[in-house]
């Protein structure tokens, strides 16, 4: 993408009413102004919030909004020229149930309050296969401790994703730490039964994946303290 063509897309950002871009000075410094306040602020109402982390181009974001309309969905990514997409079709078909949060995945804990939070999806995250990457992969203990922080004691995360590698990685971590899975599939396509919210939304990427006959993988699991 050229650097003419994001910057129109950084500028359309700042005029849509579902994009919201603090700075870090504003989420970790200051209290954040949407903190604990994302229901009674900007969705005018009192529906459960799900978060897509790393939600990228945010197709997936509106296809979930679309599809449960009693549901609010956040997609929350840092790149904001790609999350553009989905923020421009949200605000041109008039779904009122998705915003889109421009920050590090990092800060999560910053941009919500303490049980705000009723679902997570991570979708195709980068797997961080070299080791030193570790501390990046967005399944790590210390990440499930950032989303334990938001989400209701009886809140869920979802992982879906095409790498062999993040599926076995989490699935051991969970394990390992006690954790409570509650679904687990490497090839959620083939298996009869397969949850209907994981197999009928894809993103583009995900579609190009099937036709190669990839398989995607699926985790469905609640953090434990």
């Amino acid at each position: 993408m050229g650097s003419k063509n994001k910057l129109r897309r950084f500028n359309e950002n700042e005029t849509f009413v579902n994009v919201f871009q603090p700075t870090r000075q504003e989420l970790v410094i200051k209290e954040y102004g949407l903190k604990g306040k994302w229901n009674t602020t900007f969705f005018k109402n009192e529906n459960p919030i799900v978060l897509e982390l790393g939600c990228g181009k945010g197709e997936y974001s509106v296809a979930l909004a679309k599809k449960y309309p009693n549901k609010n969905f956040i997609g929350v990514d840092i790149k904001g020229a790609r999350f553009w997409r989905g923020a421009k079709t949200a605000v041109e078909e008039n779904i009122p149930n998705v915003a889109f949060l421009r920050t590090q995945i990092e800060l999560i804990d910053h941009a919500f309050a303490a049980g705000e939070v009723d679902e997570i999806w991570i979708t195709f995250p980068d797997p961080q296969i070299k080791y030193k990457r570790t501390k990046h992969r967005m399944t790590n203990a210390e990440f499930l401790t950032r989303y334990k922080k938001i989400l209701k004691p009886d809140g869920v995360v979802n992982l879906k994703t095409d790498s062999e590698f993040m599926h076995g990685y989490t699935l051991g971590l969970l394990h390992g730490a006690g954790h409570d899975v509650l679904y687990a599939n490497h090839n959620v396509y083939k298996q009869e039964g397969s949850p209907e919210d994981v197999t009928a939304i894809q993103t583009f990427y995900e579609s190009q994946y099937l036709e190669v006959n990839k398989p995607i993988t699926y985790i469905r699991f609640k953090i434990k303290d």
